[in-house]
């Protein structure tokens, strides 16, 4: 035996010996594919590390890259792939076994009686290799689909003791949502939706903001009701309820990672749609520079957060990230100084130092009833999730006025529409003008992965086009020397993006808007003065992300009549200034 193997054995038996009576149990207990993540959370070792372990004192090859064996995979049964947790791969360029040796990629090393199963579907003993468990599931779900195997009633192999058993529909209907869960958590997908049609049930990711079609088995129609009901059972919903929308909440724990996921059904016309929001605290920003703040726009808004009284609103359609936003000011305010109060509705994630209250409208505890209540409490700094009506709105501003700094959001399309806003909910404008020091308004865009993003060859005459289109001004284009567009590998699901960077435009009440908000003047008339006073639209600051390579030009141009005529406003500015 090689000096390497046997030391390699020598680690993996030290590893073991470290572990828990209990860990070690839970381990022998749990199926093929847990194994391996279980051993990584309970030594802290990465799963990776592992495997290379395991496959030294196994005699089993362990392989970083391989390429699945479409033929082969096609005359196999779909259960023996599912159970087994296997999957027919092309032979490697060193591999030791004759030609035409079948090659079988799995996560964890065959035991005896799978070892026999395989000679049984195969015909001959295959040549085994271990491969990274999650892009082997990967693979085995862009085959099949996502969960085909768990549909399948049959026994796992290599479970010890359940030879004849067969497992009835309901575990298979269990085994299936997590899988569908679980897929989305490894894709990073922020939304699952389950959409019932005539012939099928389809199911959506929502990743970096764009949905993406799940690969699911055909037959998966005829377990839409089960599917629905089993969804509606973990959120403690009522399941014989099918007429009226409904709301519910789930944990979920992923090795040391817990997901929060807020469930909402909807009655259609072929049944009740599900969508799931999957809300990861470990995901989210922790700081203000990973938000994508260019270091100016950072240092006005960490004077305008040191400030004891005043309001900062930030504006956004749905799903533009004020929430996540507002959760990193917090954090970076959160100090044993200052004494913080939410109220939120709901509280999506748990923020250190922070007192967090949520809305509850069965009882009449709405935003603005809430709102009087915490006034009582001595806060520095209160945060109110949403202002959605007058009440709210009046309150906030009064809260400023009296020694608060007070975190909102609002739903308008630019910066500038936050004042008009408030002042058709009825908030006098000089007060509008004497409370609010500062309004952000947001947009996400995708981040170009890493690993794969390519310079972009379009031509300077078609920049020069985009630009215009987008307000900005055309002889910019002469800087346009680094842009990149996607490409598209495995570690970005062949998206070509992987994660998602904000695009800011800051509205500092200054002298001469402070002027104009008094005057009841038009949103059209703020802007002007706020681009002339050098603020950079929602346009600008994706195009500065564009040159520094962060994401592409095609990404921008989707936003490119985002807010308030900003676009004309912008060309406005640049001929008067």
């Amino acid at each position: 035996m090689p000096h390497e193997t046997i030391e390699e054995q020598s680690m993996l038996r030290q590893v073991i010996r470290d572990l828990k009576p209990e860990t070690e149990q839970q381990i022998d207990a749990a199926s093929r594919r847990e194994r391996l993540t279980l051993l990584s959370n309970a030594s802290g070792i990465d799963a990776m590390e592992l495997l290379i372990l395991i496959g030294h004192a196994s005699g089993v090859q362990v392989l970083h890259r391989f390429e699945p064996d479409v033929d082969t995979t096609k005359g196999l049964p779909e259960r023996f792939i599912h159970s087994g947790f296997l999957l027919p791969i092309v032979p490697p360029p060193d591999t030791a076994g004759k030609r035409g040796t079948l090659c079988l990629a799995t996560l964890w090393p065959p035991d005896a009686r799978l070892k026999r199963w395989a000679y049984a579907v195969c015909g001959g003993d295959p040549e085994w290799f271990l491969v990274d468990p999650e892009r082997l599931m990967r693979t085995i779900s862009v085959r099949f689909g996502v969960g085909a195997g768990s549909l399948d009633a049959s026994d796992e192999i290599g479970r010890p003791g359940d030879e004849n058993d067969q497992e009835d529909e309901s575990a298979a209907i269990i085994r299936f949502v997590d899988e569908i869960v679980k897929q989305a958590m490894r894709d990073r997908a922020t939304d699952i939706h389950f959409e019932p049609r005539k012939d099928s049930l389809q199911i959506r990711y929502r990743i970096d903001g764009k949905l993406v079609p799940v690969h699911v088995p055909p037959n998966l129609v005829s377990f839409q009701s089960a599917i629905i009901s089993r969804i509606k059972i973990m959120s403690r919903m009522n399941i014989s309820e099918k007429r009226r929308p409904q709301d519910g909440r789930i944990t979920y724990g992923r090795g040391h990672q817990e997901v929060d996921v807020r469930v909402s059904t909807l009655p259609t016309m072929y049944g009740e749609s599900v969508s799931m929001r999957l809300l990861n605290e470990q995901s989210q920003p922790v700081s203000i520079q990973e938000l994508g703040f260019l270091p100016d726009d950072e240092q006005r808004i960490n004077k305008v957060l040191e400030m004891p009284h005043g309001i900062l609103l930030i504006t956004g359609p749905t799903g533009s990230g004020k929430s996540t936003t507002l959760a990193a000011f917090m954090r970076q305010i959160g100090t044993p100084e200052r004494r913080i109060i939410t109220v939120e509705d709901p509280i999506e994630y748990e923020i250190p130092q922070i007192n967090q209250t949520q809305v509850n409208h069965e009882i009449g505890l709405s935003f603005a009833n809430a709102l009087r209540s915490v006034l009582r409490q001595d806060p520095d700094v209160i945060m109110v999730g949403e202002i959605r009506d007058r009440d709210t709105a009046d309150i906030a501003i009064r809260a400023s006025l009296t020694g608060h700094l007070v975190l909102s959001t609002l739903h308008t399309n630019d910066a500038p529409g936050a004042i008009v806003r408030l002042a058709d909910m009825g908030i006098e404008p000089f007060l509008v003008a004497s409370s609010m020091k500062m309004v952000i308004a947001q947009r996400l865009i995708r981040r170009l992965c890493p690993h794969c993003a390519v310079p972009d060859d379009t031509s300077a005459d078609v920049v020069r086009s985009c630009l215009m289109t987008l307000g900005i001004p055309a002889a910019e284009a002469a800087d346009a020397t680094g842009l990149r567009k996607p490409s598209g590998c495995e570690a970005c699901s062949n998206l070509g993006f992987r994660g998602r960077i904000g695009m800011f435009e800051l509205l500092t009440i200054s002298e001469a808007i402070h002027a104009l908000i008094v005057q009841r003047v038009s949103a059209h008339v703020i802007r002007r003065q706020a681009l002339r006073e050098s603020m950079r639209s929602l346009q600008q600051c994706g195009w500065d992300h564009v040159k520094a390579g962060r994401t592409a030009l095609s990404e921008i141009m989707r936003y490119a009549d985002a807010g308030s005529e900003s676009a004309d406003e912008a060309s406005v500015a640049e001929v008067e200034g």
